[in-house]
């Protein structure tokens, strides 16, 4: 004890007396469960950083070290006793006579015992297997994975500054608008998504995030939302993900609430003017006066008389109408409040605001208008989006998250995506050339190793090969394919037809009127128009769920249609695998089977057997996929896919449609899907259906022109 007292005081001068009576009770009661400087550390290191505030980690581990030599120094040596005999002494009688002895000792029948035995203390073996026990305990505490209401959940952890962490807490750390996030780990579970990375993002950049489903983009989201990444304090985030709890508050109050500053003043000007109405003339406290002047001069400042007009600018670009912003919010769809959360978010204007697929509920119109009032945002953003056109339009930066990895480019996705191939062409081209070198020299060595006259040379060649830099194969992500059924039953047209058809869900306000359409197995239609058009309400009509008022439905008889829903994900059973949702709606196969059919969706190996709840969106998107096609239909109706999807999966979508031999009738907004398969536009506006010739570039004239009118 006095050693470490000794070591103590010297290193940390300032140390008061209970806490060193204290650090060195720690030593002496559990110093032989130390194993090495990390045990000591972790025991009282956290003391002694808040003794010496300036000494950084290796200091602090430096003088732990000393400690834990201390402790191996002291040893416990025991010498056994030693008795010179008389006489010698004849072994097998000594043990003849012992047993004897034994044998009339009704105490003990069993075992003869020496005096000498050494005797184990139980109560010192009891305790120290309970410390032992209970350490084994933490550390396997630490390693499993998080859990939130029964669910595995992400966990991010990241190196420590304490010399920034001092000066963010003392307010005198950095007040730099840009974010910087180094060195750090997000993981799901056991499964690591990035290790050792940095994220830097300069302030009014806008950033796209782009990547694989399942390489945990959204994640990264979260961490930085929840603060479980160390942010500076005085920045501030918002992540649009959730939408806003429906209630009685309306629409345009919503937007406005969520500026807490605003609404504090206004609150407090209408306290002040009753407390001034309240009071007889002449009578007034004059601080309440002053106070009241402030207020407005605060008002003023801010511009709060202009909030009420810019919050229902933002609503009528996202697709509300002047009489859906006196709506209550509890009366809008989960979709529609998703778009109040956008509303309220672009309100707000935070310091970097976190998007995630916004483009997700928005139709054609609102995601024009998102891009143009995005482009002229001043703080940063940082956004997840699987449409290329989107993230184009917004983006000045790419973020590319690969092999647990964030690789940052100049430009916009396209530009992304140009330098990335050209990148990967040449560290081909530089991985093959040195390939190239290494083969030749490696076949001049084993041509000559054992030629004497040749010894210098290959003795070159060897030293040459050592210097070389060692390149890493360039590693390429794979292919993504969709394998839609192949083999398809081939029927005789009309396939599925709407004759004279009129819809409504009340009679003052009717869907579709006098409606005439028409699908084959050859159709490729793509379905658009403003959300509330009727897009998916002819959906239902076509697959049979809603009854047309008048009018007649013709389907072929053998017709077997699938259906991807938009809202699929609120389809499938979370807590259940995916093998076994599929052997829920599919039973009776071997689970051979359905593993094929998640894997024909790159539902494979560890993802199928693990819960649907822990899946990325994408691949969520995907079983619901298997689970579409695994009845082999002929006629597939497709409700917004895209959704979730990341931006190469959307293109094997793509070519899966196009090799589909059956019909596709597909409502969506992705602009690159729609002219990798559209065959025919239809145009739900006015009550009716009609197809636009001049396809895709005619309608997006057709709304910009409109968007041109309103602005």
């Amino acid at each position: 004890m006095a050693a470490h007292s000794e070591i103590l005081t010297s290193a940390f001068p300032e140390i008061d007396s209970d806490l060193l009576e204290y650090v060195t009770g720690v030593l002496d009661t559990e110093g032989d469960e130390f194993e090495n400087t990390d045990d000591v550390y972790e025991a009282v290191g956290g003391m002694l950083h808040e003794v010496a505030a300036d000494k950084d980690e290796q200091e602090i581990r430096g003088v732990c070290d000393q400690l834990l030599r201390t402790l191996n120094s002291v040893d416990s040596t025991s010498q056994s006793s030693v008795t010179k005999l008389d006489a010698p002494v004849h072994l097998g009688q000594k043990v003849q006579e012992e047993a004897e002895e034994a044998a009339n000792d009704d105490t003990n029948i069993w075992l003869v015992t020496a005096d000498n035995v050494t005797v184990v203390d139980k109560k010192k073996l009891e305790k120290a297997e309970a410390k032992l026990k209970l350490k084994q305990e933490k550390k396997s505490q630490k390693d499993a994975p998080v859990r939130q209401n029964g669910l595995i959940t992400a966990t991010a952890s990241q190196a420590t500054n304490r010399k920034e962490l001092k000066m963010e807490e003392s307010g005198g750390g950095n007040r730099s608008t840009d974010i910087r996030i180094e060195n750090f780990d997000v993981a799901f579970g056991e499964k690591v998504l990035l290790k050792e990375a940095n994220l830097l993002l300069s302030f009014g950049r806008r950033y796209g995030l782009v990547g694989r489903n399942g390489v945990g983009k959204s994640t990264l989201l979260k961490m930085i939302s929840l603060r479980e990444l160390r942010i500076q304090s005085h920045i501030t985030v918002l992540h649009v993900e959730q939408e806003v709890i429906g209630d009685d508050t309306i629409a345009v109050d919503s937007v406005l609430e969520c500026d807490e500053t605003r609404e504090a003043l206004i609150k407090e000007e209408k306290h002040l003017t009753e407390l001034v109405h309240a009071t007889s003339p002449g009578s007034a406290d004059p601080a309440i006066g002053t106070r009241l002047t402030q207020v407005y001069a605060k008002l003023e400042e801010i511009e709060a008389d202009k909030a009420p007009a810019k919050a229902a600018m933002i609503l009528a670009g996202l697709g509300f109408s002047p009489a859906m912003q006196r709506k209550a919010t509890r009366e809008f769809s989960g979709g529609w409040r998703m778009r109040i959360a956008l509303a309220r978010a672009l309100f707000t204007k935070p310091d970097l605001l976190l998007l995630d697929e916004p483009t997700n509920m928005l139709d054609i119109k609102a995601i024009l208008w998102l891009e143009n009032y995005l482009q002229s945002w001043p703080t940063t953003i940082l956004v997840v989006s699987h449409d290329k056109n989107f993230l184009d339009s917004v983006c000045t930066d790419t973020i590319h998250l690969h092999s647990k990895e964030l690789t940052f480019y100049k430009g916009n996705y396209a530009q992304f995506f140009k330098t990335k191939e050209e990148k990967h062409k040449n560290q081909q081209r530089e991985y093959d050339a040195q390939m190239d070198v290494r083969a030749h020299a490696q076949t001049f060595i084993d041509r000559f190793r054992y030629n004497a006259k040749r010894a210098s040379l290959v003795q070159s060649k060897l030293k040459f090969l050592e210097k070389l830099p060692e390149l890493k194969p360039v590693e390429k992500e794979p292919d993504v394919v969709l394998k839609f059924p192949s083999e398809i039953q081939k029927l005789s047209p009309p396939i599925i037809q709407l004759d004279e058809v009129d819809f409504h869900y009340d009679v003052s306000s009717p869907i579709f009127k006098k409606l005439d359409i028409s699908a084959t197995l050859e159709s490729r239609i793509c379905i658009v128009g403003e959300n509330g058009s009727g897009k998916t309400t002819l959906l239902k009509i076509l697959l049979g769920g809603l009854e047309p008022v008048n009018g007649i439905r013709h389907c072929h008889r053998n017709l077997r249609i699938g259906y991807f829903s938009q809202h699929h994900v609120d389809q499938l059973e979370m807590e259940h695998t995916s093998i076994e949702v599929m052997k829920t709606r599919f039973p009776g196969k071997p689970i051979e089977e359905y593993r094929h059919l998640l894997g024909a969706y790159g539902v494979s190996g560890e993802l199928a057997t693990r819960p649907v709840s822990s899946l990325s969106g994408g691949q969520k998107s995907r079983v619901a996929f298997a689970l579409m096609c695994a009845a082999n239909p002929n006629f597939f109706i497709l409700d917004e896919p895209t959704n979730h999807l990341d931006i190469a999966t959307v293109e094997a979508l793509g070519k899966a449609i196009n090799n589909f031999k059956g019909g596709v009738i597909l409502v969506s907004h992705d602009e690159s899907l729609i002219r990798m398969i559209c065959k025919e536009l239809w145009v739900c506006n006015n009550n009716t259906v009609k197809s636009m010739e001049g396809g895709l570039d005619e309608y997006k004239k057709m709304v910009e022109e409109e968007f041109a009118n309103q602005m």
